[in-house]
C-alpha cells in the first residue's frame, strides 16, 4: 500500500530516496521552505496534505498534544545515533510493518529493535 509521507527537516535525504523506491509519495519540509517552522506549521501542512510526518523530533511523540485523530500519522524515529545509516534502517524495519499495520492517525515510535503503535 503506498503511504503519502513528509519528511521533516532532520530526517537524511537518503530517507525520501528509501521511499520513493518503495513506491510511495514523499515530500520533505525543507522542499517546501518549512525548515526551522514551528512543530504546529509542519504538522499542518501534514494535514492539509494527507501526508505521514517522519521525525526524529521527539515533541510529536506525545499523544496529548497530537491526538491520533488530529493527523494522517507520524512516525518518530529513535535510532541509536541520528545518522543516514540508522535512519534508513529504522525506515526499512517500519515500511515491512506497513503492509500489515495501518498509519492514519497513529503515532509509531520506531526503534531499532521494535515499533509501537500508539492511536
Amino acid at each position: 500500500m503506498a503511504a503519502r509521507f513528509k519528511l521533516d527537516e532532520n530526517i537524511p535525504r537518503h530517507a525520501e530516496i528509501l521511499l520513493r523506491t518503495a513506491g510511495h509519495d514523499v515530500e520533505s519540509a525543507l522542499a517546501e521552505r518549512l525548515g526551522g517552522s514551528p512543530d504546529s506549521l509542519l504538522l499542518d501542512a501534514c494535514r492539509r496534505e494527507a501526508r505521514v510526518l517522519v521525525t526524529f523530533d521527539l515533541d510529536f511523540a506525545d499523544i496529548r498534544v497530537y491526538p491520533g485523530p488530529s493527523h494522517a500519522g507520524i512516525w518518530v524515529l529513535r535510532p541509536p545515533r541520528q545518522s543516514s545509516e540508522s535512519a534508513l534502517k529504522l525506515l526499512r524495519g517500519a515500511l515491512t510493518l506497513l503492509e500489515s499495520e495501518t498509519i492514519q492517525g497513529r503515532l509509531w515510535i520506531v526503534e531499532i529493535n521494535r515499533i509501537r503503535i500508539r492511536e
